[in-house]
């Protein structure tokens, strides 16, 4: 059963690109990527507006969010967003803005035999926002109680990454999560929204993807109607690149859980599409592909001492990691970082997970991957890239993400064929130049921060026990991992209360 479902995807895989290539695809208008399939009953819309959080003006970060919010969860002129929801109910479908650091996707998806009532509605809200001050103030309020509430106290885990990406960051329009910070929303009024709104979503920034069985005078009404966008001209803006990191820097976070959340990265200099980018993914996954619990990572950390749930590496920013299994699309940007994510572990095996996560990245690069290793994940890496865009949306979505990063074809069908041609040399290669364990991030989450620093600063030994009987073998490498050299020079350690962040 599991190879007829992998044969089943390839099919769709293998149907739907030749869709793409064969003159309906990306590369044949600038302004519009559509992705054919007249056996699907749906039509998928992603409209790409060249903005995102990178776009907030100093001193109103929040404000890209803010006017996506009101895309997504307001009215029109005409209509309050309660009565879009209720007159959208039999019509089975929806839209949305969601915003990235350096794009925005408005989106959409209804079954052909509906398409004609939808429209108005997609159109209205992207064409005739309604501004209205309740929405306004409902999206800000909203805003800052994720930052004051939700991410300080609710989850450990995000609140350790939003830590990392501020200090790997710092300086840098990345700097900020996307709802940008407390002071920041609150400097923000219906004007700013209503000015960057017109600024941004013009007729000349975005490029527009349409997917599934849909005809092509659709394309070309869809077309004339976002002309109708105001007046304005395509952002080409680049971010700047991140300082360097200098030595192991760590932020801890005090806070009162019985748990402790680890991240630690760094900036690597490397997009999607280039062939070096598919050697390092095949490392990457061995080391810690994410949820998946055959990687290395995983297997050390949660399966043989069972201090966590899960333990990964990315070297592509992936949010909202802990909805998804597949990477997300349309979260494309120009500036790249490798990161190990440590689910929380109890407070008191905390130094130990930390060593021993280092202590892996370390062997990695410094011995590489073995020829076994090497050959048994770019097997897997063929097969499980067929999982990454089962719909004709998310590969749609893709294709949005080709053209942002300058791929001529598909990133996804280039995947599997680098599988086949990328060689161990090239993998080792990859590693050493892109990974390395002296220079990082790393923010931790806990409860007794000044104890953690003193136990990093004196480099002090962390044993670990356990509630159940470990093999020998285990208890072994413990000795190992429970001195491993992690030693931080005290002026390298910052602490903090959650009450101080994202203000």
């Amino acid at each position: 059963m599991k190879n007829l479902s992998v044969l089943f995807l390839l099919i769709i895989f293998l149907s739907v690109t030749t869709m793409i290539s064969a003159g309906n695809g990306p590369g044949n208008d600038s302004g519009v990527i559509k992705l054919k399939v007249d056996s699907d009953p749906t039509v998928s819309f992603r409209i790409w507006f060249k903005v995102g959080s990178q776009d907030d003006p100093k001193g109103k970060e929040g404000l890209a969010y803010i006017v996506s919010s009101l895309l997504s969860e307001g009215g029109t002129k005409t209509k309050t967003y309660s009565q879009i929801l209720e007159e959208m109910v039999p019509l089975a479908a929806s839209y949305s803005a969601n915003l990235a650091t350096e794009m925005t996707i408005y989106s959409g998806r209804v079954h052909k035999d509906n398409l004609k009532d939808y429209m108005p509605y997609f159109t209205e809200q992207i064409l005739n926002p309604g501004f209205r001050e309740e929405d306004f103030n409902r999206a800000v309020s909203d805003a800052i109680n994720y930052l004051s509430t939700t991410l300080r106290y609710s989850s450990d885990e995000e609140l350790g990454k939003a830590v990392l990406y501020n200090s790997v960051f710092a300086g840098t329009e990345y700097q900020n999560t996307l709802y940008g910070t407390i002071s920041g929303l609150k400097n923000i009024t219906l004007a700013d929204a209503e000015a960057f709104y017109k600024k941004y979503f013009n007729r000349n920034n975005f490029v527009l993807g349409i997917g599934g069985g849909f005809d092509e005078s659709l394309v070309n009404e869809l077309m004339a109607e976002l002309k109708k966008l105001p007046e304005g001209v395509e952002n080409t803006k680049k971010p700047g690149k991140p300082a360097p990191v200098e030595g192991l820097n760590v932020t801890i976070v005090e806070k009162n859980a019985n748990a402790t959340a680890i991240s630690m990265g760094f900036p690597i200099n490397l997009k999607r599409g280039k062939r070096e980018w598919y050697a390092l993914a095949i490392a990457n996954s061995w080391l810690g592909e994410h949820r998946n619990s055959s990687s290395h990572l995983y297997q050390v950390i949660r399966e043989e001492r069972g201090l966590n749930y899960g333990d990964y590496s990315y070297i592509e920013h992936f949010p909202n990691g802990g909805r998804l299994s597949m990477p997300p699309v349309n979260v494309a940007r120009n500036n790249q970082m490798f990161e190990i994510w440590i689910r929380p572990v109890p407070n008191e095996t905390r130094h130990f997970a930390l060593r021993a996560a280092l202590r892996e990245l370390t062997m990695l690069v410094d011995n590489g991957m073995s020829k076994e290793e090497f050959e048994l994940t770019k097997g897997f890496l063929k097969k499980y890239v067929l999982h990454y865009a089962p719909t004709v949306s998310a590969r749609l979505g893709y294709a949005i993400d080709d053209r942002f990063y300058g791929i001529n074809g598909s990133h996804l069908e280039k995947f599997r064929k680098m599988m086949d041609e990328i060689t161990l040399d090239e993998v080792n290669a990859a590693i050493k130049k892109h990974l390395q364990y002296k220079n990082m991030q790393i923010a931790i989450i806990t409860d007794n921060a000044q104890a953690l620093k003193d136990a990093l600063v004196n480099d002090s030994p962390s044993p670990i026990t356990y509630s159940t009987p470990k093999s020998e073998e285990i208890l072994k490498e413990d000795k190992i991992i429970e001195v491993f050299p992690v030693k931080i020079r005290p002026e390298k350690i910052r602490i903090f209360k959650t009450e101080e962040l994202f203000n």
